[in-house]
């Protein structure tokens, strides 16, 4: 009997270290995979095959739970809900930085940066007499500490006032992209990371679409939804957010890992850390300017938001020795770019008349420059929106710009609001054509069966027989996705509608060279040209 049981005995410890092995070769390999995705921008398998690997790895550690450790890829799913954050001192302060404005303000700060060096220094900054400077975008979210013990990710903490955070540790250990383990050797026994925790336009988009659909809470904009999502006490919430990293600094550390600030950001990059692909290295202050300038002729472009770029002299003896005023870095500064969102006040709300009758409120604002373009107009989207903000006429609010979105008013400042403040009501008949205006509830189909939505359209039931309607039906009908009828613009279309020359899209064949010629800006060649465009 003795003999089998020494079999059973070896057999099951042979089959624990391979399953043992297995596990770590599976962090290793998604580690490895992680790092390629999140870090180089460059992924060497497909999603599907991540989430077999994954899959596999949670299924191994669920059979074998002494073997789960902290820095598991499986771990970044969230734990138990805390009752409230505790409080972390920060051991080096995280500082803010001063603004500037202005290019002046950029040449000033340069000048200070150049008299406390005491220029010329040619061989310290490999530049003649001009500082060195890192430039990277400045990302809107929320800033955080991460503290690595022996290349482990111990803690994490916000910035909180500067001087003491929260501990959200739990919370970025569910960041995809904050490695758990920092990868290769040579880090310091003790490292602190500094960055940002950002939530991607695209990420923002799909995460307030989900919430709409669950009757949840949205969010104004993607820091808003950055910060509320890593600092939610239930972590499984937060493991369910689009939320990304990308680190900017290092607070306390036991050793020196570069001379220079973009080679610390280097050196953090080959251990695994997510640094900006905007990152470069400019020649005096000229070039800070120039980067600023061409950041920021992209700046909607990019798949997040900024709102500036942050320079900093890159050689860190230089840094030491400018050192710090109050509660700012003398070596830094933050270039911002003008807000994309502003404070300004509803003084009506309007309705207008879409192709298929629906009548939907336009915002009409005290006009404020926004983004550097001055807006007095912006969407409201529907009746449901309106509801939703809780918004009333004479309130202050929030209105937002981005890309070439129009304007549209994210949030209202309900403690500003006037007593004056009027309701927003949906007109009974057509502001166009005087038609009735009818609500109707929107149906959602599922399965082949009909469930009755929240919300409903309001529409103007006068069809052709008002003039916005036309104007639009008619817009659509010569646009390139139907008849492409080239050189028939939308003010043309006002034009003939408005002097009653067109009454459906087939009066379009019935106009005469007399009709058009009489039009506002247009000419014998332009009348017969127009002609030929829509006979053809």
């Amino acid at each position: 009997m003795e003999q089998p049981r020494l079999l059973f005995c070896f057999l099951r410890e042979h089959r624990m270290k391979a399953v043992e092995t297995r596990i770590l070769e599976l962090r290793a390999e998604l580690d490895e995979h992680n790092y390629r995705y999140h870090v180089l921008d460059e992924p060497s398998i497909p999603d599907v095959e991540y989430d077999r690997l994954f899959h596999e790895l949670k299924a191994l550690e669920a059979e074998n739970p002494h073997l789960v450790t902290p820095d598991s890829p499986t771990q970044r799913v969230g734990s138990a809900a805390l009752s409230a954050f505790t409080q972390v001192r920060h051991e080096m302060p995280m500082l803010s930085l001063g603004n500037a404005f202005e290019e002046n303000d950029m040449l000033e700060f340069d000048r200070r940066v150049t008299e406390g060096l005491d220029l010329p220094a040619g061989d310290l900054f490999g530049a003649g007499s001009k500082v060195q400077y890192s430039c990277e975008p400045k990302l809107d979210g929320l800033a955080v500490s991460l503290l690595y013990r022996d290349g482990a990710l111990v803690r994490g903490a916000t910035r909180g006032d500067g001087t003491t955070g929260e501990d959200i540790s739990v919370n970025v250990r569910t960041v995809r992209n904050i490695p758990l383990k920092l990868k290769g050797k040579g880090w310091p026994d003790v490292l602190e990371v500094r960055g940002e925790v950002f939530m991607s336009k695209a990420g923002f988009e799909r995460l307030n679409a989900s919430q709409l659909e669950i009757g949840g809470k949205t969010f104004a904009n993607p820091r808003n939804a950055a910060a509320g999502s890593l600092r939610q006490l239930d972590s499984k919430i937060t493991a369910n957010r689009p939320l990304e990293f990308c680190c900017y600094g290092l607070g306390q550390t036991s050793a020196e890992i570069a001379d220079t600030h973009i080679g610390v950001l280097e050196t953090l990059k080959k251990w695994g850390m997510p640094v900006s692909h905007e990152l470069k290295l400019a020649n005096g202050v000229e070039e800070c300017l120039d980067y600023y300038r061409d950041i920021g002729e992209r700046r909607l472009t990019l798949s997040y938001e900024i709102d500036g770029v942050v320079f900093k002299v890159n050689n860190l003896a230089a840094q030491r020795e400018l050192g710090f005023r109050a509660r700012e870095p003398r070596w830094a500064i933050a270039h911002k770019f003008p807000a994309m969102e502003e404070l300004t006040e509803l003084l009506d709300v309007e309705f207008q008349v879409g192709r298929t009758g629906a009548v939907t409120p336009v915002a009409r604002l005290k006009p404020v420059k926004v983004a550097g373009v001055m807006v007095a107009n912006a969407t409201l989207h529907n009746m449901d929106e309106v509801a939703r903000l809780g918004l009333m006429i004479g309130d202050t609010v929030i209105i937002r710009r981005a890309g070439d979105v129009i304007p549209q008013v994210v949030q209202v400042v309900a403690e500003r609001r006037p007593e004056n403040a009027r309701a927003v009501q949906v007109p009974q008949t057509c502001p166009v054509c005087g038609s009735h205006v009818e609500r109707t509830q929107l149906i959602k189909r599922s399965k082949g069966k009909e469930t009755v939505t929240e919300g409903a359209v309001y529409r103007c039931v006068g069809r052709l027989a008002c003039g916005a309607q036309l104007k639009q039906a008619i817009i659509h009908y010569v646009s390139r996705r139907a008849m492409d009828i080239e050189g028939l613009g939308d003010k043309t279309i006002e034009q003939l509608v408005d002097e009653k020359l067109i009454g459906s899209p087939a009066d379009l064949y019935k106009l005469k060279y007399e009709q058009i010629i009489d039009l506002e800006g247009f000419a014998e060649i332009s009348s017969n040209k127009l002609l030929k465009a829509i006979a053809d």
